[in-house]
């Protein structure tokens, strides 16, 4: 079904409705997890350290598979594929919540990812078919968009009332009467898609997953076992190999899953490097302040999910507010403004100690940091789909996507990595105020590090070019159309 097909309004909205709750699912999984991290680690026997695996195994299988998973709905028809991947997720996130130790539920964590990388794209490319180009698809698109906002709130808020009061495990039972009722929905509303003919790049997508999975693995054992254990060094250098063999191939076959001439130009391959950065400085505050609440402020889970709100909720008013403040101020405005507040944002939060006060030393920093999550991830996706045409927007925003998983497992890693160096005489609280620093100091020489590439690879050669105005408008507009759904963390 084209986006010019006549479709019944009752439909539009009911075919608007299933996508939509079946994005939200995929948000709300990703923050319901994080304030019940406290809750699963002493269930199920999670070290400090290995903690970070809750998270990293779904954003590792998540961006690893993401560009397959569009390659099938292109090859196998995307409402095919989309029930396909809404029913993998929903399965994993029946199986997580009968875990019953920490192996087991990180395996079913990963096949999630997996079940997620399926379902992301075919959700936007379901938009984008059944809603026509122009006031209709912006529309549909601005709901989007709100709907990740709203989701990553209620579900840190959700998260921790249902850890505190019911059982972490809960947070994911909930996906099964949804998804089955998502399922049954689509056979029912939605028509299939024309196919097209394609061929998988397996072999570049599980060469990319493993590398960067043997990569995060390499960051996370040298946390307990140091740099020079046998372990990490081993994992480190199957990392590299894996990943050089992964370009190898990406150079050969015909059709590959990241086309390698997306970063032939410096502001595409900026963006990418910096939203790794960006990423990975965010994904790490939410993690460690969820530690930090709950294991040194002595917080709940329930008031850790409402701590929070200064920071996520401004994702809805600036999912509106940024398109116009685009066209007042310009994109690389933006940029630099956004990343300068997450640095004082994130070096505010680095100052916590063990009696840190709520208003001054954490919700304040909140607000900058959610102020520069709102005002930094559009322009930098626009930046990523720079100079593309709109028959490749589907391989550039891929690759803004990936780029955003990559940052969210490998940063965190780091991150991790980082956090466990030092404080060998401290113990208990005083040692976890310890780590959440040291994280948080690392968090803000990563958005430095992000800073620097947004101006020398991104807006002084723009500056340099003299780009008009609309051409930056054209890639706001390959971005929105492209459907990237990467503007949201956690």
């Amino acid at each position: 079904m084209s986006a010019s097909s006549s479709t019944h309004p009752v439909n539009k909205a009911a075919i608007l409705t299933i996508i939509l709750v079946s994005y939200v699912m995929i948000v709300l999984d990703i923050s319901v997890v994080l304030t019940g991290l406290p809750k699963i680690q002493q269930d199920l026997g999670f070290s400090d350290v290995n903690l970070a695996w809750v998270q990293s195994a779904y954003t590792l299988t998540f961006g690893g598979f993401l560009l397959l998973g569009a390659r099938a709905g292109d090859i196998f028809g995307r409402r095919r594929m989309f029930v396909v991947g809404l029913s993998i997720f929903t399965l994993a996130s029946l199986a997580i919540g009968a875990s019953f130790s920490a192996s087991w539920m990180l395996v079913w964590r990963a096949i999630q990812g997996t079940g997620a990388a399926v379902l992301a794209p075919s959700t936007l490319s379901l938009l984008q078919t059944n809603f026509a180009e122009g006031h209709e698809r912006t529309r549909a698109v601005s709901y989007y968009s709100a709907a990740a906002g709203l989701s990553a709130t209620v579900g840190l808020i959700l998260g921790g009332l249902l850890a505190q009061y019911l059982s972490w495990r809960v947070g994911f039972y909930i996906n099964l009467p949804i998804g089955l009722g998502m399922v049954a929905a689509t056979r029912f509303y939605i028509q299939e898609t024309p196919r097209h003919s394609g061929k998988f790049d397996l072999m570049g997508a599980l060469t990319s997953t493993l590398g960067m999975s043997a990569l995060v693995y390499g960051f996370i054992r040298s946390a307990h076992a140091g740099w020079r254990d046998e372990q990490t060094i081993m994992s480190l250098s199957l990392a590299v190999v894996l990943l050089m063999l992964f370009v190898i191939i990406e150079r050969a076959v015909r059709q590959p899953i990241l086309p390698l001439w997306l970063f032939s130009s410096a502001e595409r391959s900026g963006a990418y490097a910096a939203r790794i950065l960006y990423l990975g400085a965010m994904v790490g505050f939410f993690f460690f302040t969820t530690l930090y609440l709950q294991d040194v402020a002595l917080y709940g889970p329930a008031l850790t999910g409402l701590a929070f709100v200064p920071a996520t909720i401004l994702h809805f008013p600036f999912a509106i507010a940024v398109p116009r403040l685009v066209r007042r101020f310009s994109p690389n405005s933006l940029l630099v403004v956004g990343s300068l507040i997450g640095i004082a944002g994130m070096a505010w939060l680095s100052q916590l100690s063990m009696n840190s006060g709520y208003l001054l030393s954490i919700a304040l920093p909140m607000v900058l940091i959610g102020t520069s999550q709102g005002l930094t991830l559009s322009p930098l996706t626009s930046a990523g789909v720079a100079g593309v045409d709109h028959n490749s927007a589907g391989a550039a925003s891929g690759a803004v996507n990936v780029a955003h998983q990559i940052g969210s497992s490998v940063g965190l890693a780091i991150l991790v990595a980082v956090s466990g160096v030092g404080g060998l005489a401290l113990s208990g609280r005083e040692l976890m105020a310890f780590r959440v620093r040291s994280a948080f100091e690392a968090g803000t020489v990563m958005l430095v590090l992000a800073s620097v590439v947004i101006v020398f690879a991104i807006v002084l050669p723009d500056r340099k070019k003299g780009r008009p105005s609309v051409g930056r408008e054209q890639d706001a507009q390959t971005a929105e159309e492209a459907g990237l759904y990467a503007n949201e963390v956690p």
